[in-house]
C-alpha cells in the first residue's frame, strides 16, 4: 500500500489527464474497446425506448409456435412439415392481396422423399411475384456467381467474375422456377459483445454485392435506404403474432372465420418463435429474441425510413475531453471531490437525457463510453485528492502536536481548522512567557543528569496545564516557555484561558517545589501575560517550519516576565486583564518601565480563587 500511495504521489491531476486522454484516443481511434461500454450502456435505453413504440399496423407475423408444432402434428407430421403445406398457406393468403409475403425458413434441401410436395409449393410461389426466400451466406453450398438465377438479385461490383464462388445456401426447393427464386440474405449480425443490434442491407462478396431479404425488399419497393450496409434497429414493444396453426385451419375450411381482408397490403413475415426450433437470438430486448421478429424490425424500419441513425464514435471523443479537461480543472483548484461529484452526476444525467431525446428523434448517440472515462478519471482524481490530503493532515498532525495537546489536533485537521498551507494571518492572541529563577544556581551545584530530569518533570508538569486550558505551545527557549492563546482555533475567550492557566501554573509550582525537598528552595518561575494583536502561523524554510506568534504584542510579555522577579510570580499587561472580564480578581502592581518602550507600562497581579 505504501509504494501505491509513493506511485501516485508522483501524478498531478494534468499528469493523470494527459495520460487518460491518451488512452482514450487511442482506443477510439485504434483498440475500440469501450465500444462495449456504449453498446451495453445504450440497451438500457433501447428497452425504454422500444416500450413506448406501438406494435406495427404494416408487418405481421405468421408464427411457427409451439402451440402449431403440436396441433399440426396430425396433419402435417413434426417438424419440418411437407413444402405442400406451406404452399397451401401462401395461396390462401394471397388470395388476401398483401403487398408482400416474406420467409423467414428456409427452403436450401429438396425433400427426396416427398418431391411432389416440393412441387407443388415451387408452382405455388411461382405464381405470385411478391413471394420472397430467405438466403444464406455461409461457408457451404452456393456456386459461380455467373450460373447464379437473376431473380436472386445478386450485383457485380468493379472487378467481379462470373466465375466467382458464392457460398450462398439458395432455395434449391424452387429450382424448377428460377425466377420465384427471388429474396436476400437473412445472415444474424452479432456487435463485438455477441449481441444482435444491426441488420445487413447487403453482403460484399468476391466484388459481387449480395442483398439482404430487408434490402431487396426496400429496393423492389422504392422505400429509402441509407448509404451503409447495415442499419441500427429501431425497435418495438411487441409484433404481431398469428399462430401459424390457427391461419392453416382456418385455410382449410370453406367459409373461412378470420376477416377476408385481415392481410391486405401487409407485409406478411412467416418463421418460427417456438424453443425447439432453435431461432432465437440475443439482442437488446431479450437474451431470446426470435429470429423473425429481428427480420420483421428491420423491413418494418425500412419501410417506415425510421432506423436509428447513429454518428461515428469517434464524434464523441471531444464530449469525453471536454469532461477529463473539466475534472482535472476543478480538482487542481481543490474544489470538494463530493461537489465534484454531484457535478459530474449532472452532468452524466443531462448527457443521458441528451441521448434519450436524440433517440426519441431517430439519433443513437455514443455518449456512454466518454461518461464512463469521465467516472474512471473522476475516481483516479479522488484517490490522487485523498492522497494529498491524507498526506496533508499527517503532515499537519505531525508538526502540530509539537504545540497542542495531541487529542485536539486529530479533531481540528478533521474539522479543517487548520492547514500547514496557510498564510500567516494576523490574530487577537494572548502571549504567555514562563521562566525558571535560579536554574543557574541549580546547574551549578547538580549533575546534568539531575538537571535534564528535573527540567523534564517541570515541563512536563507545565505543558499539561497549557494543553488543559487550550493553549498553544510556541517553544521552549532554555529554561522558559511560550505559549499563547486564540491560534490556531479562534478563541474569543483567549485571554480567561491565558490567565487561568497562568494561575494553575503559578499553584503546580508550588507542589512540584514541595516534591524537591532542599531543591526547593532555589527553584521558581516568573509568567507574564499580554493581549493584543499578532501575526500567527508558520514561519521558516521549506525544510523546517515553526508555527509560532511575532508583533509587538510577544515582545511585551517577554519583557512583563522579566519584570515579576521582586513582585509576583504572576503578572499580566491591562490588556490582559480586560479582555479576561470579570474572571478574576487582581491586585494593581503599579507601572514599571520595561525595556523597549518609552511609557510605562501598569501591571497586575491575578488573585487566584478560593478553593470551594
Amino acid at each position: 500500500m505504501a509504494a501505491l500511495f509513493r506511485f501516485f504521489r508522483q501524478f498531478s491531476y494534468w499528469h493523470w489527464l494527459v495520460l487518460v486522454l491518451a488512452l482514450v484516443a487511442l482506443d477510439y481511434l485504434v483498440l475500440d474497446a469501450s465500444r462495449v461500454v456504449d453498446q451495453r450502456a445504450g440497451d438500457l435505453l433501447l428497452r425504454q425506448h422500444a416500450a413506448g413504440r406501438p406494435v406495427s399496423d404494416t408487418v405481421t407475423v405468421i408464427d411457427v409456435d409451439q402451440r402449431s408444432l403440436e396441433e399440426m402434428a396430425a396433419v402435417a407430421g413434426s417438424w419440418p412439415w411437407p413444402r405442400s403445406v406451406h404452399g397451401e398457406l401462401v395461396a390462401h393468403l394471397a388470395r388476401q392481396k398483401p403487398r408482400a409475403i416474406v420467409f423467414d425458413i428456409m427452403f436450401n434441401e429438396p425433400d427426396v422423399y416427398r418431391p411432389e410436395h416440393d412441387a407443388l409449393f415451387a408452382d405455388t410461389v411461382a405464381a405470385y411475384p411478391n413471394v420472397y426466400q430467405p438466403l444464406l451466406l455461409s461457408g457451404q453450398g452456393g456456386g459461380a456467381a455467373g450460373a447464379m438465377p437473376p431473380a436472386l438479385g445478386f450485383t457485380p461490383l468493379p472487378g467481379a467474375s462470373p466465375a466467382a464462388r458464392l457460398p450462398v445456401l439458395l432455395p434449391l426447393v424452387l429450382i424448377r422456377h428460377p425466377e420465384a427464386m427471388r429474396g436476400g440474405l437473412i445472415n444474424f449480425v452479432e456487435d463485438s459483445d455477441r449481441v444482435g443490434r444491426h441488420y445487413y442491407l447487403y453482403r460484399d462478396h468476391a466484388n459481387w454485392r449480395l442483398p439482404a431479404l430487408p434490402g431487396r425488399l426496400a429496393r423492389d419497393f422504392g422505400w429509402p435506404q441509407p448509404a451503409a450496409d447495415r442499419i441500427l434497429l429501431n425497435w418495438r414493444s411487441g409484433w404481431r403474432h398469428v399462430s401459424y396453426a390457427d391461419l392453416y385451419a382456418d385455410a382449410q375450411r370453406e367459409h373461412p372465420l378470420r376477416p377476408a381482408d385481415e392481410f391486405r397490403d401487409r407485409i406478411v413475415v412467416i418463421g418460427t418463435a417456438a424453443p425447439g426450433l432453435q431461432d432465437l437470438r440475443v439482442t437488446p430486448l431479450a437474451a431470446t429474441y426470435p429470429g423473425v421478429d429481428i427480420l420483421a424490425t428491420a423491413i418494418d424500419n425500412l419501410r417506415a425510413g425510421d432506423w436509428l441513425r447513429e454518428p461515428p464514435r469517434a464524434a464523441a471523443l471531444p464530449l469525453a475531453a471536454v469532461l477529463l479537461i473539466v475534472l482535472a480543472r476543478a480538482f487542481s483548484r481543490g474544489l470538494s471531490a463530493t461537489r465534484i461529484a454531484y457535478a459530474l452526476l449532472a452532468a452524466s444525467l443531462a448527457v443521458v437525457a441528451l441521448a434519450w431525446f436524440a433517440l426519441r428523434q431517430g439519433w443513437w448517440l455514443p455518449v456512454y463510453a466518454p461518461l464512463a472515462c469521465a467516472w474512471v478519471f473522476y475516481w483516479l482524481c479522488a484517490l490522487q485528492a485523498y492522497l494529498g490530503e491524507r498526506r496533508q493532515r499527517e503532515r499537519a498532525i505531525g508538526m502540530f502536536q509539537r504545540f497542542l495537546d495531541p487529542r485536539v489536533v486529530g479533531d481540528l485537521v478533521a474539522r479543517g481548522e487548520i492547514d500547514t498551507g496557510a498564510i500567516a494571518e494576523s490574530r487577537e492572541i494572548t502571549v504567555l512567557f514562563s521562566d525558571i529563577r535560579g536554574f543557574t544556581t541549580l546547574s551549578e551545584t547538580r549533575s546534568p543528569e539531575a538537571i535534564v530530569s528535573l527540567l523534564n518533570r517541570y515541563f512536563s508538569t507545565q505543558v499539561e496545564i497549557i494543553f488543559r486550558h487550550g493553549g498553544t505551545l510556541d517553544k521552549f527557549i532554555g529554561d522558559a516557555i511560550m505559549a499563547f492563546w486564540g491560534a490556531p482555533v479562534h478563541d474569543p475567550d483567549h485571554a480567561r484561558h491565558a490567565v487561568a492557566a497562568a494561575i494553575e501554573m503559578s499553584q503546580a509550582l508550588v507542589r512540584f517545589k514541595a516534591e524537591l525537598t532542599d531543591l526547593g528552595q532555589d527553584f521558581d518561575i516568573g509568567i507574564g501575560l499580554n493581549s493584543g494583536p499578532a501575526v500567527v502561523g508558520f514561519v521558516g524554510s521549506n525544510d523546517r517550519l515553526d508555527y509560532t506568534a511575532i508583533g509587538d504584542t510577544v515582545n511585551l510579555a517577554s519583557r512583563i516576565e522579566g519584570q515579576t522577579k521582586g513582585v509576583a510570580r504572576v503578572l499580566v499587561a491591562e490588556s490582559t486583564r480586560l479582555a479576561a472580564g470579570e474572571a478574576f480578581a487582581y491586585r494593581d502592581c503599579g507601572l514599571h518601565h520595561v525595556k523597549g518602550r518609552e511609557q510605562e507600562v501598569r501591571l497586575f497581579e491575578p488573585i487566584p480563587q478560593p478553593e470551594e
